[in-house]
């Protein structure tokens, strides 16, 4: 069975485990030495250990019988396929190597459309300016009730080349709570809850930049300022609820919290409109909603339509002046009884707006980084690379997440170079969240 590196990540490299197969690649030791019968392997030569990328499934570990005669050039190797199941060492494994002569440079890189990337030109691909557009990191929902401490949230996107994440108070949070499986409105909220919820939240916001030295991005010259050796954050909000259905409290987190993006709705049917996750109160968008819109465009908030429904979605964009963002999803041609996910149609209706869809890194979707690029492919065939965007919803998943840190970017960005063009990867990884940003305020 010939293995080709494309096939590392896919279910195709899970059931050759056991099975004899072929593989070509370059080999990578610790010092320079001739040979050994214990290496690396990867689809692209490596300079020294530095080149050997985190992704563990990305190199194949190779333990031959005896030592194999090593060189600056391919090999093609024959050998048992071994998947490890140790989540601390590389995920396959090829035993009992030998050597099979005869492959050249230009087949192997034909046969190897996912080239590993050394570390250099991974954090090139990130190039320090990526936009997360959809995040929740610090341990904010939990610290926004008072619990636990701030996590580390600079440095890992410092060292993932993240500069610019839209962090997110959760406004509905203290009504919410899981149940069968997902979340779900627990009750009706009290009177004037949700907005102190929310200010309290906001007040941890801040304090989590002041503590890491973030900080809050106000303008649009600020984001295109924004670079992670000195990483910043956007001021968002996951439902609206805390305007409680007072627009002049939209006002009030503009100029108090420095609110710049919103999301009209979250698990609640709320004063804004209907969600995906539960039946349809209003018909898709209320009038106070459409009325929140048109002030988010002329006071220069941006408007995320997430787990809003897709009549919801096209009555926003029928309303806005300004491009939409639907933050944190990924496409479907399945529909299900509330799904996050989107169909096509949904996709296009935010596209049409010139707005950008960020995809979501749910490891039930996207099992490995190799899906996760694979799902930014499949969206930006269906509305354009201008449209696409990352939207990690880190720690704010109820499951796993296929991109658990900041500092793992670098291997999403050398997937995603497999499949686009650098400048294509700039765009999903933070141009194209970075233009609506400018189209929004200005």
């Amino acid at each position: 069975m010939r293995l080709h590196w494309n096939d590392l990540g896919t279910p195709r490299a899970e059931r050759a485990n056991g099975r004899t197969v072929e593989l070509s690649g370059f080999p990578l030791t610790v010092l320079p030495i001739g040979g050994a019968a214990h290496f690396l392997m990867m689809a692209e030569p490596g300079c020294c250990q530095g080149c050997v990328p985190a992704n563990r499934l990305a190199v194949v570990e190779v333990f031959a019988d005896h030592p194999l005669k090593l060189g600056n050039g391919p090999l093609r190797l024959i050998g048992t396929w071994q998947v490890s199941f140790d989540p601390d060492g590389w995920r396959y494994q090829l035993c009992g190597a030998e050597v099979k002569p005869g492959v050249t440079r230009r087949a192997l890189m034909a046969a190897s459309p996912l080239f590993c990337l050394p570390v250099p030109a991974m954090a090139q691909a990130a190039d320090g300016t990526a936009i997360d557009i959809h995040s929740h990191a610090g341990n904010l929902i939990p610290m926004s009730f008072g619990r636990g401490q701030f996590a580390a949230v600079a440095e890992p996107m410092r060292q993932g080349g993240v500069s610019t994440i839209c962090l997110a108070v959760v406004a509905d949070s203290p009504i919410i709570k899981l149940a069968d499986g997902r979340l779900r409105p627990s009750r009706e909220p009290r009177s004037g809850e949700l907005y102190e919820f929310s200010r309290r939240a906001f007040e941890k916001l801040h304090a989590l930049a002041r503590e890491q030295g973030l900080p809050i991005i106000r303008t649009s010259a600020e984001l295109r300022a924004a670079r992670a050796n000195r990483p910043s954050l956007i001021v968002s909000s996951e439902g609206a609820d805390f305007l409680e259905g007072k627009i002049e409290r939209l006002d009030e987190a503009y100029q108090r919290w420095a609110l710049r993006h919103l999301q009209l709705t979250h698990y609640r049917p709320n004063e804004l409109g209907d969600i995906q996750t539960e039946p349809s109160v209003h018909g898709g968008l209320t009038p106070f909603g459409a009325e929140v819109i048109r002030r988010c465009n002329q006071m220069g908030i941006v408007v995320d339509v997430a787990h809003g429904t897709y009549d919801l979605v096209k009555q926003a964009a029928a309303v806005t002046t300004k491009p939409l963002v639907l933050s944190h999803t990924s496409l479907t041609d399945r529909p299900a009884a509330w799904t996050r996910r989107i169909l096509p149609d949904h996709a296009r209706a935010i596209a049409a707006t010139g707005g950008v869809i960020g995809i979501w890194p749910v490891t039930g979707y996207f099992p490995n980084i190799v899906a996760y690029a694979e799902g930014f492919a499949k969206m930006a065939e269906l509305v354009g690379i201008d449209h696409v965007g990352l939207g990690t919803d880190q720690l704010g998943l109820v499951g796993s997440s296929t991109l658990p840190s900041y500092a793992d970017l670098p291997q999403l960005a050398a997937a995603l170079r497999a499949k686009f063009t650098a400048d294509e990867t700039a765009k999903l990884l933070g141009g194209n969240y970075q233009r609506v940003f400018q189209a929004s305020l200005g």
